[in-house]
């Protein structure tokens, strides 16, 4: 049984069970990303609680689309009926939707952000080819921008500027990914690398993915997808002065833990077919430390150009969707709000503690 399978059973009227819903979750979350809670301890406790909840949601819409074994079309039918659902604050007996409508009454969360995530699962679905960094950047928009806006949206900033910056940050860690993960997309059949780029290096495409290897010409390209990452990662970087003060060393930290994946590949040569390059514990640790120096260092100045600088174009339209939204009134009962977040601080501390375990029974056997 997959996880979506062991979360959404098909029983709308199964009662809650807070204890059943902690086990589902940390299962859920034993898939998850590390850099994700490495950078998700520093947030503060009044946004820690949503970011899990869309977190969640997030990575079993992912599954649903990518492993449910639905067609197409039955998976994202599925998926818009919760989020009506969700957004009608009568979710279903899943726990990531009962979270995630707590959210969505408490924060007013636009829905198109979340409906453009599950667009960028759909291309992955269809297997979407991208030809230039701008189709590219389109793809990374909709898996990681719309994420972006919504991580800022929960921390109570609304300005276009901060918008725009919090949107190019994910486009930003998500051609990193791209970088780091050319050799295990290859051997899924799947090429985010823009396929021009590879053509201009005297590669083609096709054949290439049909037998992936390494090369310098192949190494040629992912180090531009890497500069053009680091290009954005600038330019977003910018508008974390525009957080709220008790968020900005969460976001930096995850900045410079994603950024450091491509330093790591530099100094490994960058040879993604073979070796797929982590950041070390240790220096994830770290960059969360100087990332908690340099929050309280900044200082939102007047009309600096990177701030004032029009939205990258793949981002534009969900900026966008942020104009005219009014946070909704909270239509969940206060109980169930409370245990919702009670029920995701209490799997979060778990999940943690687990992936600390684990990390110390690797080095007692190392």
């Amino acid at each position: 049984m997959t996880v979506s399978a062991a979360l959404s059973p098909p029983e709308a009227s199964r009662p809650a069970d807070p204890a059943a819903d902690l086990q589902a979750c940390v299962a859920l979350m034993r898939t998850g990303s590390r850099s994700f809670f490495a950078a998700s301890r520093l947030l503060p406790p009044r946004v820690r609680p949503a970011s899990i909840a869309l977190y969640a949601f997030c990575r079993v819409a992912d599954d649903i689309v990518d492993e449910g074994g639905l067609s197409l079309e039955d998976s994202r039918a599925l998926l818009a009926g919760r989020l009506d659902a969700i957004y009608a604050a009568r979710p279903g007996p899943a726990v990531e939707d009962r979270a995630l409508a707590a959210v969505v009454q408490q924060y007013g969360l636009p829905r198109p952000w979340l409906d453009a995530l599950l667009d960028g699962f759909a291309w992955d679905a269809t297997g979407r080819t991208y030809d230039t960094l701008e189709e590219v950047h389109d793809y990374g928009a909709r898996v990681a921008g719309s994420v972006g806006a919504m991580m800022c949206w929960l921390m109570g900033v609304r300005s276009p500027q901060a918008l725009a910056r919090a949107c190019e940050m994910g486009v930003a860690m998500q051609l990193t990914n791209i970088a780091r993960d050319v050799g295990d997309d290859a051997r899924n059949g799947r090429l985010y690398l823009p396929r021009q780029w590879l053509r201009q290096a005297g590669i083609d495409p096709d054949a290439w993915l049909a037998a992936p290897h390494g090369s310098p010409a192949l190494q040629s390209v992912v180090l531009r997808l890497l500069d053009e990452a680091d290009r954005l990662y600038r330019q977003a970087t910018q508008g974390v002065a525009l957080l709220p003060r008790d968020c900005r060393a969460a976001i930096l930290a995850a900045r410079h833990i994603y950024a450091d994946i491509g330093s790591q590949m530099r100094r490994q040569g960058i040879d993604p077919v073979q070796q797929r390059s982590v950041v070390p514990t240790g220096r994830k640790l770290a960059l969360a430390a100087l990332a908690s120096v340099q929050a309280w260092q900044l200082a939102p100045r007047r009309n600096p150009s990177a701030l004032q600088a029009d939205p990258l174009a793949a981002v534009a339209y969900l900026v966008d969707h942020a104009a005219g939204s009014d946070e909704l009134p909270s239509s969940l009962p206060r109980p169930l709000r409370a245990r919702v977040i009670w029920m995701i601080e209490m799997f979060e501390r778990v999940e943690i503690q687990r992936l600390e375990q684990r990390i110390a029974q690797r080095q007692k056997t190392a």
